[in-house]
């Protein structure tokens, strides 16, 4: 099976990408060759020993670029570069890592930590495309070899059987396994592919929503993967399955684009960067056939992987990335069936900002639990609450909310048995070593016209004519003195003394509330008294009204209170724990 690739309008950009990656391809190892990066696990490189890294999984989407610009002189060279990636996939049946890649050439799966089990979906998808468009151009020993690999992935996709919570590796696996099975005539593949994908649109339709919600780096990934299947499978039910989750899909994020900021409204379950890159705009503009325009035809960034996969938005939510409107979202994006516990997102979208709370979620490195965009002249600046450890975020320290779009309470309590810089990767055991630790308001991007100010256990931040009132309304991290070192000073104090510091590192501000800065130190939560901390947050004009907030701490917990005082009601009430605890929330 050959699929003809019709996709001339973006060819002129394919070349171009494909052409700018040619001094990081390396003759001699047959992989691009690229500068050391990684989101801090499963390598136990650094970039201090490995400067330049081979990719397995970019060096096969540069293969499929090669062979997709029809350019006969880089054959040869996609070929060697499948030939050599095809070399690094384990295939001993024996292995736990049977059926996947490592990440880099540079490192064999056995010193990984741990192996990522994805890439048998990343690779697997690339190898098969390769197949589906040029297989008609390819030596037929390379043919062999890749159906080899692909049918040792599909098994390592079968086997780890992910289910229809991890969207994106949901979506990648039913891919593979589907049209695997369809392209070499394995009916107990493509049976399995399309049941996966069955059970992915049951979970998805009774959730209302992808449970990686609203994520701007795996929504993107989840449109490039169901416009594969819609335009690859020829199962019609795989056809109408994924064209019923591209509809939920686009709808998602068009009702979460901010057009004055030109931003992704949050709040966002995974993400790697809390700005919108050109690629990602790219992508929104390219998928809006440029009725939607974000950038000039020079800075266009196009990914190879987008082409020649039928990706489009449909018609009746490209209006909505230009709707400059007041609008609430509220959605549940998590489910556990079992417990009936469930998460809830929620937005507030104004035409001059736009914020997107968790209501409560860990505070790890791709989730945006807190984060908020402001119209500053034309440009963006991003509010992001973090809780840093050593400079990185926590993934021990819970966030919890309760907003509206002008009125904000914020609490963080922690886990004694979380992840630190990974949910699960890297597990505390009760305590963590520090030499910093702190809870901050950070600002980035447009930073003209942004001021903050600090007064006390107070702040005000004024971004262009929009001002932002802080406050820390209690803040408290008692150890007890029978855990606490004889040579150790008392890491903190109740309310009193809690006053936020402003700081400047590189392109950003932070106004932080530090709990420990100085020499190495361990913090024991399971030792901790209490630990708990509450924030106001107020947006509107300088001489406006501004509710009261009233404070109540009973047993083991502590409640905040914003107060109408012409109600006499309250308006938001958040209470959070007050003692470290294992009850993570999932």
């Amino acid at each position: 099976m050959n699929v003809h690739v019709q996709n001339s309008d973006y060819k002129e950009l394919l070349i171009k990408a494909i052409s700018a990656k040619e001094s990081d391809y390396d003759p001699q190892i047959c992989m691009l060759r690229r500068p050391f990066h990684s989101p801090g696990y499963h390598t136990s490189l650094t970039a201090q020993d490995h400067p330049t890294i081979h990719p397995t999984y970019h060096s096969l989407l540069y293969a499929v670029g090669l062979l997709n610009t029809e350019i006969a002189e880089y054959e040869e060279r996609a070929c060697d570069i499948i030939g050599r990636v095809l070399t690094l996939q384990d295939r001993e049946r024996s292995h736990d890592t049977y059926g996947i890649w490592p990440w880099f050439y540079e490192e064999p799966l056995a010193q990984m930590a741990p192996p990522d089990w994805n890439w048998a979906d990343f690779c697997g998808k690339e190898l098969l495309l390769a197949m589906l468009r040029h297989g008609h151009k390819l030596p037929e020993s390379l043919k062999r070899q890749i159906h080899e690999a692909v049918c040792c992935a599909c098994d390592a996709i079968i086997k780890r059987d992910v289910g229809p919570h991890y969207t994106n590796i949901a979506i990648m696996g039913a891919f593979v396994t589907l049209i695997a099975g369809e392209l070499y005539e394995r009916k107990d593949l493509a049976d399995y592919g399309l049941d996966r994908l069955e059970k992915l649109q049951r979970y998805t339709v009774k959730l209302g929503t992808f449970q990686e919600f609203n994520s701007p780096a795996y929504s993107i990934i989840a449109i490039v993967e169901l416009s594969k299947i819609h335009t690859y499978a020829t199962h019609s039910r795989a056809k109408s399955i994924a064209t019923e989750l591209l509809d939920l899909v686009w709808r998602m994020v068009a009702e979460h684009y901010h057009p004055s900021s030109r931003q992704w409204a949050g709040p966002h379950s995974r993400s790697y960067s809390t700005l919108l890159n050109n690629r990602a705009l790219s992508f929104l503009q390219i998928a809006t056939s440029n009725q939607i325009v974000f950038l000039n035809q020079w800075d266009l960034e196009y990914d190879s992987e987008w082409f020649g996969n039928g990706i489009q938005c449909p018609e009746p939510y490209v209006q909505l990335f230009t709707r400059k409107m007041k609008s609430d979202l509220s959605q549940i994006y998590y489910r556990n069936e079992e417990t009936g516990f469930v998460k809830w997102a929620d937005t507030f979208l104004t035409p001059a900002y736009t914020i997107g709370v968790f209501r409560h979620e860990i505070m790890w490195n791709q989730t945006r639990g807190m984060v908020a965009y402001f119209d500053n002249g034309e440009h963006s600046t991003y509010l992001q609450m973090r809780c840093l450890h050593d400079g990185y975020d926590y993934c021990s320290a819970v966030l919890q909310t309760a907003a509206s779009s002008t009125q904000v309470l914020l609490g963080v309590n922690f886990l004694t048995n979380g992840g630190d810089t990974h949910p699960n990767l890297d597990r505390i055991q009760g305590n963590i070593a520090a030499t910093d630790f702190r809870i901050r308001m950070e600002f980035g991007g447009c930073l003209e016209r942004v001021r903050l100010e600090k007064q006390g256990a107070k702040a005000l931040v004024i971004i262009d004519e929009m001002v932002l009132r802080f406050e820390s309304v209690y803040a408290v991290f008692e150890e007890s003195e029978e855990t606490r070192s004889p040579c150790e000073e008392e890491l903190s104090s109740s309310l009193a003394g809690w006053d936020w510091e402003i700081s400047k590192e590189g392109d950003i501000y932070g106004l932080d509330l530090i709990i420990h800065h100085g020499e190495k130190r361990t913090i024991d939560f399971m030792a901790l008294n209490k630990a708990a901390f509450l924030f106001s947050l107020s947006i509107g004009d300088l001489d406006g009204l501004h509710p009261q907030i009233t404070l109540l701490e009973e047993a083991d917990q502590v409640t905040a209170r914003y107060v109408d005082d012409i109600a006499d009601r309250a308006t938001q009430q958040l209470s959070i724990s007050l003692k470290p605890n294992d009850k993570h929330p999932n």
